[in-house]
């Protein structure tokens, strides 16, 4: 497992909007973040989430052109963070972040390693939670997400 995970905002809204962000806790301990990210998150952070500042903000701020201020810092404090995994869910920032070379995973592979480790017995309640919330996720990403976790691949 990586030594250092780092959320960006998306991640940490969906948990929380669904009453589950200990369960970042319950899978990777500490988790990393930027006070950017934490501005967007808006609320007040639990301690087991580490407030880091991206000491390169060059990098952030070309990020910035093509990105989000949030998903910049995530990726430009995961650059400066060897062995870390980034937990990011914008289809462009997880480009980008695949293309420098970074470790990623998004919410649903958050909630698959979940299961995986025993921490949940299914992540269909999970998939179900999420809909009810402004997060959207596709067909294809859901089915993808029950399979990893070998579910019943059949929507209900």
């Amino acid at each position: 497992m990586p030594k250092v995970v780092i959320s960006d905002t998306s991640c940490l809204i969906i948990l929380s909007k669904i009453g589950e962000l200990d369960l970042l806790q319950k899978i990777y301990g500490q988790v990393i973040t930027t006070n950017d990210i934490a501005d967007e998150f808006g609320e007040t952070l639990p301690n087991w989430v580490e407030i880091k500042e991206v000491v390169d903000k060059v990098k952030q701020n070309i990020l910035e052109t093509q990105l989000d201020k949030g998903e910049s810092s995530a990726i430009a404090l995961a650059l400066e963070m060897p062995d870390s995994i980034l937990i990011i869910d914008d289809y462009k920032a997880r480009v980008i972040a695949h293309k420098l070379g970074l470790s990623l995973t998004g919410t649903l592979g958050v909630i698959v390693k979940a299961k995986k480790a025993g921490i949940i017995d299914s992540i269909k309640p999970f998939l179900r939670k999420i809909k009810q919330t402004n997060f959207r996720i596709s067909i294809t990403l859901e089915m993808e997400a029950l399979k990893a976790a070998d579910e019943q691949t059949m929507l209900e």
